[in-house]
């Protein structure tokens, strides 16, 4: 089929197609030549204009008139998993709303579980699981790897080990784990966005297993990340372990919080206020609450048998937070990166074990792997 040049006057055979238009799919515009093109380009180009603003009106955008503090745009997510009726489940788990009623009787209480033999077992089983399950969302954090793709490997990690992901229908939370990306500060829910190059990627994951919770996260280099954000990274993996180096029986809970913003702010960093660590055992959040900032209220004291998570959130900028219409995900309120690592602690008589630690490389997180 033969063409005719779409240059206005000019009759001749065409055979040269505006490779822009290919690109997009535009049909037609047929040029004769490299000199006809180049002299309708100016009119011609309105073309990729209007079919641009087609486009752009097709891209998802559940919250048409939400003005966002960063690059980062939510994208489709996957039908919610199901989990076999085999495994049990937490309170929480086919409750229509996700109500946790075992939390909620006790919401507003101080009082600090002090666990027994059975209930520190119980929970060494559930964080090892845990950690198992963690490392498997580590294996697959990559360029191209979608966020759904890592929940639905920590989904089937947790059916594997007869355990229940428990964030899964936590308050209606939709998916088996939270993975929060480059601003996002926490609780990002997966979907089908792929991971670029130069991409955060913390994955926070907690399985239920026999009645007790094992929780923890990391964040992840994805591909070839800024120097400014792997010192991030690890200034703020640097300050949950100094926070870590306090625990023992006797120390005050506030204390966590001052340790941890002496380190963040000597590197120019800040840390989140919105967000602590909790206590955890058979219940998914409890008393202790712990803060991450300094000079914080929280009350109490350490004693053996208490269990609870340390996880600081850490900014590049603004320490501000702000939330997306879906009710989970929080960002930064400047747009800025931020990271965060979390593990879950036992006090000892002596100090307390790390019951998530990573099991090799000497307890290393994974992105000291890349550095």
């Amino acid at each position: 089929m033969q063409h005719q040049c779409e240059t206005e006057n000019c009759k001749n055979t065409a055979t040269l197609q505006c490779p822009v238009c290919l690109k997009m799919g535009i049909q037609g515009s047929y040029f004769c030549g490299q000199d006809c093109f180049k002299s309708s380009w100016k009119g011609h180009k309105v073309i990729h204009l209007l079919a641009k603003g087609k486009e752009d009106k097709n891209v998802y955008n559940p919250w048409p008139y939400y003005t966002f503090t960063g690059k980062l745009r939510p994208f489709p997510q996957s039908e919610k998993r199901p989990v076999p009726e085999r495994i049990p489940r937490p309170d929480y788990a086919d409750h229509k709303e996700g109500r946790s009623k075992s939390e909620e009787s006790l919401r507003g209480n101080t009082t600090i579980k002090i666990l027994d033999d059975e209930e520190k077992e119980g929970m060494r089983v559930a964080c090892r699981l845990g950690r198992e399950v963690l490392d498997e969302a580590a294996r697959v954090c990559d360029v191209g790897v979608t966020t759904d793709e890592i929940d639905r490997i920590v989904h089937e990690a947790c059916i594997e080990r007869e355990c229940y992901p428990s964030p899964l229908n936590y308050y209606n939370f939709p998916k088996s784990c939270c993975t929060s990306v480059n601003e996002v500060i926490c609780h990002g829910i997966p979907d089908m966005r792929p991971l670029e190059d130069g991409d955060l990627c913390n994955v926070d994951v907690t399985v239920y297993h026999r009645g007790f919770h094992g929780d923890l996260n990391e964040t992840f280099f994805v591909g070839n990340v800024k120097e400014q954000h792997k010192k991030l990274v690890q200034v703020t993996h640097e300050a949950l372990m100094k926070a870590i180096a306090i625990v023992k029986p006797g120390e005050r809970y506030r204390e966590i919080g001052n340790v941890i913003q002496k380190h963040v702010h000597a590197h120019g960093f800040s840390v989140v206020k919105s967000y602590c660590g909790h206590g955890i055992h058979r219940l998914f959040h409890t008393a202790p609450n712990v803060p991450h900032y300094a000079k914080n209220n929280a009350v109490g004291v350490m004693k053996p048998g208490h269990c609870f998570t340390i996880e600081p959130m850490i900014s590049e900028g603004s320490w501000r937070d702000v939330s997306w219409p879906d009710d989970w995900t929080a960002v930064t309120a400047d747009g800025l990166f931020s990271a965060q690592f979390e593990q879950t602690l036992l006090v000892t008589e002596t100090g307390c074990d790390i019951l998530t630690l990573r099991r090799n490389s000497n307890g290393q997180p994974h992105f000291m792997d890349k550095l």
